[in-house]
């Protein structure tokens, strides 16, 4: 499930796409309506989806989505029944095209929408401090304290016997049940998802929502981004200490435990029984197993099998660590 907050125009044509999102094509392409844009695995055939590197190959053999951008080199890997959109810069071209579908997913600004929680009907059900502020499409579920300073802006959904601290925002988010925020955490706003240009940096949607599973804690000063063309995802029973970044599209899986400054890119997934210590960094697009233990301070730049335990910089596998550091 992507964003079900935003507002998505559509259909479109093809060349209307193009044009609206102005991105030039030699070719011309059929009246087919396209109804959203996805990534490669949940692209179905009334979507547009994008293929920009070989890390992505197998996803993309086997995609079902009707149209793809990508380039020359990579358009062979597609399959047959996919047709291909050429183009010099596959993310630019994506973002230009989300943004023509879900046009208010760039910005994010405060939301003016918000009113004082006495203000609402949430006064007579949920516990609460100090200036509270509540936005639009906000729904909380029984037995929740609120902390003092804190706001829950437009699109947040919190299940049942749920903390939310002091000094906290969140926004585009889904929170389940026996979910501890702490204090001054932020939450679901867009990630750093953006291209370098001399004169104005582009900006690249971010239409994915957070969504904290149940029995989770989110310890203290955390920033956890919400997805651009997928949804960030935290575990059941998953245990987050103080002042964590979690990047935009990462998948951390069920009780997982990881200690204070520790630092995730984007697009990277954990298995499950995961535990990470303090001041790792964790690259991005990367796949960490089950059951892996990360040693803190080290920085982990490729992919991690199942049951693995690794350490230092870059990390490598326990012994070898120890062997190597005699």
């Amino acid at each position: 499930m992507i964003n079900p907050f935003f507002k998505k125009k559509s259909p479109f044509t093809i060349d209307e796409l193009l044009t609206i999102s102005n991105i030039e094509s030699k070719k011309k392409f059929n009246k087919t309506k396209i109804l959203d844009i996805k990534d490669l695995v949940t692209a179905t055939h009334k979507d547009i989806t994008f293929f920009h590197s070989k890390k992505y190959e197998k996803s993309a053999s086997e995609t079902k989505a009707s149209y793809c951008i990508t380039t020359e080199k990579l358009s062979s890997i597609l399959p047959n029944n996919c047709i291909k959109i050429i183009v010099n810069n596959v993310l630019i071209a994506t973002a230009k095209i989300t943004k023509t579908f879900y046009p208010e997913s760039v910005t994010d600004d405060f939301d003016s929408s918000v009113k004082n929680i006495n203000k609402t009907s949430f006064s007579k059900k949920v516990k609460f401090g100090q200036n509270v502020l509540i936005g639009k499409n906000v729904k909380i579920g029984k037995n929740c304290l609120i902390g003092h300073n804190s706001i829950l802006e437009s699109n947040v959904v919190i299940g049942n016997n749920c903390s939310i601290g002091s000094n906290v925002i969140i926004r585009n988010t889904i929170i389940n049940n026996d979910v501890n925020i702490l204090d001054s955490c932020v939450i679901g706003k867009k990630g750093f998802g953006f291209f370098p240009d001399k004169e104005k940096n582009f900006r690249y949607p971010h239409i994915g929502i957070v969504i904290i599973n149940d029995n989770a804690e989110i310890g203290c000063g955390c920033t956890i981004d919400r997805g651009s063309m997928s949804n960030t995802i935290i575990g059941k029973n998953t245990y987050l200490d103080n002042q964590i970044h979690i990047a935009h599209n990462n998948k951390i899986g069920d009780n997982c435990i990881i200690a204070g400054q520790v630092g995730f890119a984007g697009s990277s997934s954990l298995g499950n029984n995961v535990m990470i210590g303090g001041q790792a960094g964790i690259s991005g697009h990367l796949k960490i197993g089950n059951n892996v233990k990360i040693a803190g301070g080290s920085g982990v730049i490729k992919n991690i099998p199942d049951n693995s335990r690794v350490m230092g910089y870059p990390a490598k596998d326990l012994k070898d660590f120890i062997k190597d550091n005699r």
